[in-house]
């Protein structure tokens, strides 16, 4: 099957180049029209994307040219579909009908891979259209593919070598297939036997080694085994568990959508989740997980977060956005599809959204990254915050570089910083704001171009400071040389400058030499 892929041009390079980039960007939004316009020929690629992306039926005889047809026909990668003449083909004879989405991919780094996800038919992308109500995807146990969520998950990983490797939640095994290429052993796991078969499917299909694919929910399946790296973009989506009003009036009850409810209430899942990760954890290894989480009325959000963290490990979590209930309720069931229920039952549903975040005080819910580290350490490091500008992906190497710099952190007391060699990092530039003509300006910013690309304010002091950090003299000794020629007591300089240098160090605007 692969080698019959291949030899079509059934690629990511070969599928820009056959739809051109604006046709393609709207397929990967779930949007098929400019597509089907661009595939109105014969050729073997042509044929291959209206049958696995398009959900086409092609002629059984312009199939069998391409793929070992009785081979996919028995192993259920195809279905028989009817007269090509009765459903409007050309020509005569039997049509087939694929029974999966077989997908083309590139992921981060790995653009020189011919990969394939696997996945149940028009849920290739979830959220662009509404998912309910297409075929499986009206069904529980849907398996999506790639979309944006398991996009950023793959770029935020960090892509170390490991000898082992897990993958919570595998779905249709995007993240599993990623960590093959530098894990040793990959484990993979889902509550949903269905998911299970499309990441062994993506695996094969694609080339990368077979996982080690386990069913249950959370650790459950791999009990006490520990990982040099755990990630897992989970079904965080908080909505009502129990029954839900029907547009009668009755209550029934409301099936969870595997890939995106747990069933559980609130944002438990994420937090048993995040929590659970420690123990599981090898030194040095990396937990990575999207998360939602809610924001309740009188409660600091941060802290809240700060609590999941479990001992042991330094945590990074970054806030991407939060939307109010009202915007939450909506992408969620829209999402699902229920938009396109009659009014009464939309109405229905929503509401009892909104019932389950008024009765558990829920004014907002936020999205985002949690990266965990174990270290061990008696004095972690966690930081939590607000990131909602635009970063460069992938972002791996950054996340790396972040607990890189909070473990050289942790052994500088005031004296060790000052005495420290310092550089300005290459890809930070100032930018000045103020009237024109002023002596000096209102605002002074230092930028990063790449990474998380952050922006922070400093003063006069701060900025001579940065600019003068090429590596050849201490800080202590920078520090000096400013109050000098400003008219400060160095003593007082030196004793105030450490917090604000440990801030640029911290967020990667300071490097230390060596």
């Amino acid at each position: 099957m692969r080698d019959a892929l291949l030899a079509a041009g059934f690629t990511d390079e070969g599928l820009l180049g056959l739809l051109g980039a604006p046709a393609y960007a709207a397929l990967a939004r779930g949007e098929t029209v400019p597509a089907l316009r661009a595939t109105r020929g014969d050729t073997p690629l042509e044929t291959l994307v209206r049958l696995f992306l398009l959900q086409q039926p092609v002629p059984r005889a312009r199939a069998a040219a391409i793929l070992p047809v009785e081979q996919c026909l028995a192993s259920g990668w195809l279905t028989p579909a009817g007269t090509a003449r009765a459903t409007g083909g050309a020509g005569d004879g039997a049509q087939v009908a694929a029974t999966v989405d077989v997908r083309p991919y590139a992921g981060p780094g790995e653009r020189e891979k011919d990969w394939f996800i696997v996945s149940d038919l028009g849920c290739a992308v979830g959220g662009a259209s509404g998912i309910g109500g297409r075929g499986r995807s009206a069904d529980a146990d849907v398996v999506l593919g790639v979309g944006g969520a398991s996009t950023t998950l793959a770029q935020l990983t960090v892509r170390t070598p490991v000898t082992a490797a897990l993958d919570l939640g595998t779905g249709s095994g995007i993240q599993a297939l990623h960590a093959s290429q530098h894990a040793s052993r990959v484990t993979a796991t889902d509550v949903n036997p269905r998911a299970l078969r499309c990441a062994a499917l993506t695996l094969a299909l694609s080339g990368a080694p077979a996982a080690d694919l386990r069913e249950g929910s959370l650790y459950e399946p791999v009990g006490d085994e520990t990982y040099d790296l755990i990630v897992s973009n989970p079904p965080f989506v908080i909505s009502p568990v129990g029954t839900v009003p029907a547009a009668s009036g009755d209550a029934r009850s409301r099936g969870c959508l595997t890939y995106r409810e747990a069933g559980v209430g609130g944002d438990d899942l994420c937090r048993t989740l995040v929590q659970g990760a420690g123990q599981r954890l090898n030194e040095g290894g990396y937990a990575q997980f999207l998360a939602n989480w809610q924001h309740v009325a009188d409660e600091d959000w941060t802290e809240r977060l700060r609590s999941w963290v479990p001992s042991g490990c330094d945590a990074w979590i970054v806030q991407r956005e939060v939307q109010d209930v009202t915007q939450y309720a909506e992408l969620w069931l829209r999402d699902a599809g229920e938009h396109r229920m009659d009014p009464a039952g939309y109405a229905a549903r929503y509401d009892a959204w909104l019932e389950e975040f008024a009765r558990r005080r829920t004014t907002a819910v936020g999205f985002g990254w949690i990266t965990l580290r174990r270290t061990g350490s008696q004095a972690p490091s966690v930081t939590v915050e607000e990131w909602p500008h635009p970063v460069e992906q992938p972002l791996g190497g950054t996340v790396r570089a972040h607990f890189g710099r909070r473990d050289q952190l942790r052994t500088y007391d005031d004296a060790a910083l000052l005495a420290s060699h310092l550089r300005l990092a290459p890809d930070v530039v100032q930018e000045q704001v103020g009237l024109p003509g002023a002596e000096d300006p209102e605002h002074i910013v230092l930028r990063q171009q790449r990474g998380m690309r952050r922006a922070t304010r400093v003063d006069t002091v701060g900025a001579g400071f940065a600019g003068a950090c090429d590596g050849t003299l201490p800080a202590g000794r920078i520090l000096d040389a400013i109050a000098q020629l400003i008219g400060e007591d160095p003593v007082r300089l030196r004793d105030s400058m450490p917090p604000r240098i440990r801030l640029l160090m911290e967020q990667g605007f300071l490097e230390p030499v060596g």
